[in-house]
C-alpha cells in the first residue's frame, strides 16, 4: 500500500522507499545541538505485549550498546522494526479508528455486555460516542478482577508529609475499602448518577471514595484540596451535590491544612447539601454539625464490606472535573465511562511501558486531571501499583523524591517541570546515595520543559539510560495526547513529539483562519477527530461546548494553546492563546483573578496576566489601578489585602508573583484594557510591544514600563 508521505511525514520512516530515515532526520542544517538535543526516548529489554497488537519497543536482546549516553547515541542504533510497527500501529489508528479502539477496549477492559459499535457521531455536530451499548463498571476494571486474581499484590503506596507516614494497601484490601465506602453512600440515598463533590487531601481515603462512586454509578466531582471555600462552594452548587466528602485536616510541609474548616465554610452556602462525611485523616479537631456531618470511620465499621458493583453504559458519566473557564465560570468536563477507561489504560501501557509488577509514581495531586487518570485510574486498570504522594518535592529535604523511588523500586516516574527545576538548584548531589537503577521511564506534565531541565532530568536523574517523555494533554483530553514512546521515538528536549495513537493533529493559522499545511507551520494547535478519552460534554452548559471548543472554520477540536511544528514533524506548544495563566501546571483563568481583585472595595480595576518564570513556568502579574480615595494606605498594606482577597476567592496557590499598582492601565479607545501589552511589559519584553496606534492613552505605557523596570 502506498502512503501519502506528505501526510505522515512525522515517522521516521521514508514512505516510498522504505529506507532508513537518517537523511529525513538530517539535523546538519538545523539550530539543535546532535549531541545533547536529538536523543532516544528508548530503552533496551523490554516490549510492549498486547492481544491482537504488533509489539513494539526496543525488543530482548537487542544491541546492549543501545544503553549509551546521548553523545555517542547514533541513528543507527534504532531498531528499524520499532519505528516500523509504531507507524503502522498509529496509521490503523486514523485510518480504521474504530478497528484499532475496538480491539484495543474488548483485550484491555472487562465488559459486562459487549458494545455493538466502535464509534458514533464527529466534531461537526457536538455529539460523539464510543463504545455504543457496552456495559462495564469503572472500578472493577481497576480493583475487583485483580483482587481476584492477585490479592495480596499492592496496589497502592502511600507517601504522606512525612516520610515515616506510609502506607501499602493490597488490592484485596482496596476492595474491602472501597465497598465499605460505597455502602455508606448508599445508606446515605446515593443513587446511580448523582453527583458526589470530594474535597480532601491526596490520600488513599480520596482513592477509596473515587472509586467506591464508580463502584456504585454515582458520579465524582473531585476539587483540588488547594482551592478557597468560595471555590468548593462553586463547585457543589454547580454540581447539584447534597453528599459531600471531606477529611478533617491535612499537612502539607509540616503545615496544618484546615480541610474540613474551609469544607464548612463551603457549607454555609450550600444550604442544600445533605451529608458530609468526613475521613479522619490527622486527627485534628473539627466542628461536626449535628444530622449533617458523620465520621466515616464510626460509618465504615457499621457497613458490610461487599458491595456489588452497578452495570454502567459506556457512555454513563464516570466523573465531572473543573477547570478555568475565560470567562471565570469554572467549566465542569465531564467523562465517560468506556471512552476514557479505555484512553487511560493505553496511555498508560504504552507511553509509560507498563509491565506486570511496576510500580507507577505520579507526584500529582488527585484534585487535578493527572492525578485522576496517571494515580487512579490508569495504573490500576493496568495492574499497577501506584504510588500516591501527599507531601512536597524537597520536603523534608531534596531527596525526597529519589528516596521514594528507590525504597518502592519505582519503574515509571511523572512530575511537572516546575518540581524538576526546584530540584535542579540543589544540584546533583542529593540523587547521589540512591539506587535509582529501577526506573525505565522519566515523564513531564504540565507544561513543556525547558532544555535545561530535560537534559538534567534524563543525564542527573536517569543516567542517561532512561526514557524521557514530556507529555502534552489537558483536563478535556482524559490522557496523553502527544508524546514519545520509549522505544520508538527520538526526541528534542522541549517538543512533546508526536500525537498518540488516534489523534490527528491540524495547526490553524491564527491570522488567516486557514489551516497550515506540512511541517515548518505555526498556529492553533487542534485535533481533528474525536478519541476514546475525549470529554464529552460541559457539565449543565452543552451550549458552551461550540464557543469555547470549536472557534475556527473547521470542524476541529481547539486545544487553546498555539504550537510550531518543526521541519521534522515534531510538535512544539507554544503556550495558552487565550486568557489562562499555567502556574506550575495548574490552569488558572485570569478572570477568576481579577474578579477576586475588583472585591476589594479600593480597588478600580485589575488586569491579570502571566508572564515566564524560572521555577513555575508562568507567574502572575497583577496590575492594579485603585480609587483616588485609597491613596493614603501603606502600598504594602494594599498589596497585602489584595493577596488576602486572592487566597480567599480562588485559593492560596493563586497568590500572584508580582502585584503592580500603577495610576493607568493601557486602553482601546473603546475602553479595553490591552492586555496584550500588559504580558509583554510583566515578561519585560519592551522592544516588542506590537501595534499601539488604537491606545487612548499611549503615555500609560512608557509610564509602565518605568514602574516594571524598578520592580
Amino acid at each position: 500500500m502506498e502512503l501519502n508521505s506528505s501526510k505522515f511525514s512525522r515517522f521516521a520512516l521514508n514512505r516510498n522507499t522504505k529506507e532508513e530515515t537518517n537523511a529525513d532526520f538530517d539535523m546538519s542544517n538545523s539550530s539543535y545541538d546532535v549531541d545533547s538535543i536529538y536523543n532516544p526516548a528508548s530503552i533496551p529489554g523490554h516490549e510492549f505485549n498486547v492481544p491482537s497488537f504488533v509489539p513494539f519497543g526496543i525488543f530482548r536482546g537487542f544491541d546492549a550498546s543501545v544503553r549509551t549516553v546521548a553523545s555517542i547515541y547514533t541513528n543507527e542504533k534504532v531498531n528499524k522494526s520499532v519505528q516500523e510497527q509504531y507507524e503502522k500501529m498509529y496509521l490503523e489508528s486514523i485510518n480504521n479508528p474504530d478497528e484499532f479502539w475496538g480491539k484495543l477496549a474488548t483485550s484491555s477492559l472487562h465488559w459486562i455486555a459487549p458494545f455493538t459499535k466502535v464509534s458514533e457521531g464527529n466534531f461537526s455536530d457536538k455529539n460523539y460516542a464510543w463504545f455504543l451499548n457496552g456495559k462495564l463498571n469503572a472500578c472493577y476494571n481497576c480493583v475487583d478482577r485483580w483482587a481476584e486474581t492477585k490479592p495480596e499484590a499492592l496496589a497502592i503506596i502511600y507517601e504522606g508529609d512525612e516520610p515515616d507516614d506510609q502506607r501499602k494497601i493490597t488490592f484485596k484490601e482496596l476492595k474491602i475499602n472501597v465497598c465499605k465506602v460505597a455502602n455508606v453512600l448508599k445508606s446515605k440515598g446515593v443513587k446511580k448518577g448523582d453527583c458526589i463533590t470530594i474535597y480532601m487531601p491526596t490520600i488513599p481515603e480520596l482513592a477509596y471514595a473515587v472509586l467506591a462512586c464508580a463502584r456504585i454509578g454515582a458520579v465524582h466531582s473531585v476539587v483540588f484540596g488547594g482551592f478557597s471555600a468560595t471555590s468548593v462552594a462553586e463547585r457543589i452548587h454547580d454540581s447539584h451535590s447534597t453528599i459531600v466528602l471531606t477529611a478533617d485536616g491535612g499537612l502539607r510541609a509540616g503545615k496544618h491544612i484546615k480541610t474540613k474548616d474551609i469544607m464548612d465554610d463551603a457549607l454555609t452556602r450550600c444550604s442544600f447539601v445533605k451529608h458530609c462525611l468526613v475521613f479522619k485523616n490527622i486527627g485534628s479537631d473539627v466542628n461536626m454539625e449535628y444530622e449533617r456531618d458523620v465520621w466515616m470511620h464510626d460509618a465504615m465499621d457499621a457497613v458490610r464490606p461487599y458491595c456489588p458493583v452497578e452495570t454502567m453504559d459506556s457512555e454513563d458519566t464516570l466523573f465531572i472535573l473543573y477547570t478555568s473557564g475565560s470567562t471565570g465560570k469554572p467549566k465542569g468536563l465531564a467523562h465517560t465511562t468506556g471512552g476514557y477507561l479505555v484512553y487511560a489504560y493505553a496511555t498508560v501501557k504504552y507511553i509509560f511501558d507498563a509491565h506486570e509488577g511496576d510500580v507507577f509514581g505520579c507526584m500529582a495531586d488527585v484534585g487535578w486531571i493527572t492525578g485522576h487518570t496517571y494515580v487512579v485510574y490508569g495504573p490500576l486498570l493496568n495492574g499497577l501499583t501506584t504510588v500516591m504522594f501527599g507531601s512536597l518535592p524537597n520536603y523534608p529535604g531534596p531527596d525526597r523524591y529519589w528516596k521514594i523511588v528507590k525504597e518502592h523500586n519505582v519503574a515509571q516516574f511523572y512530575t511537572a517541570p516546575t518540581a524538576i527545576r526546584s530540584l535542579m538548584k540543589y544540584g546533583d548531589a542529593p540523587l547521589e546515595e540512591y539506587d535509582l537503577t529501577s526506573l525505565r521511564v522519566l515523564g513531564s506534565v504540565g507544561e513543556p520543559i525547558n532544555p535545561e531541565a530535560w537534559k538534567w532530568y534524563y543525564n542527573v536523574v536517569g543516567k542517561g539510560k532512561v526514557a524521557v517523555v514530556d507529555t502534552y494533554w489537558q483536563t478535556e483530553t482524559g490522557g496523553i495526547i502527544i508524546s514519545p514512546l520509549p522505544g520508538a521515538t527520538f526526541t528534542k528536549p522541549g517538543s512533546a513529539t508526536y500525537p498518540f495513537f488516534g489523534i490527528e493533529l491540524g495547526i490553524v493559522d491564527s491570522t488567516t483562519g486557514e489551516e497550515v499545511e506540512g511541517n515548518g507551520g505555526t498556529g492553533l494547535l487542534c485535533i481533528k477527530k474525536p478519541w476514546p478519552g475525549i470529554f464529552r460534554t460541559i457539565h449543565r452548559d452543552h451550549g458552551r461546548l461550540n464557543s469555547t471548543y470549536f472557534p475556527t472554520k473547521y470542524p476541529y477540536y481547539f486545544t487553546g494553546d498555539g504550537a510550531f511544528k518543526d521541519k521534522h514533524g515534531y510538535i512544539w506548544i507554544s503556550g495558552r492563546v487565550d486568557d489562562t495563566i499555567n502556574v506550575s501546571g495548574h490552569r488558572l483563568c485570569s478572570a477568576e483573578i481579577e474578579h477576586a481583585l475588583v472585591q476589594v472595595d479600593m480597588v478600580a480595576e485589575a488586569a491579570v496576566v502571566g508572564y515566564p518564570h524560572p521555577i513555575k513556568g508562568q507567574g502572575i502579574f497583577c496590575f492594579v489601578t485603585l480609587k483616588d480615595s485609597t491613596r493614603a494606605l501603606q502600598k504594602e498594606e494594599i498589596i497585602g489585602r489584595l493577596k488576602m482577597s486572592i487566597r480567599h476567592f480562588v485559593g492560596p496557590f493563586a497568590t500572584p508573583d508580582v502585584v503592580l499598582i500603577t495610576p493607568h492601565l493601557p486602553k482601546t479607545r473603546s475602553g479595553k484594557i490591552m492586555r496584550r501589552i500588559l504580558r509583554r511589559l510583566a515578561s519585560k519584553n519592551f522592544d516588542d510591544l506590537g501595534d499601539t496606534s488604537t491606545l487612548a492613552n499611549p503615555e500609560s505605557v512608557k509610564m509602565l514600563i518605568d514602574e516594571v523596570k524598578l520592580l
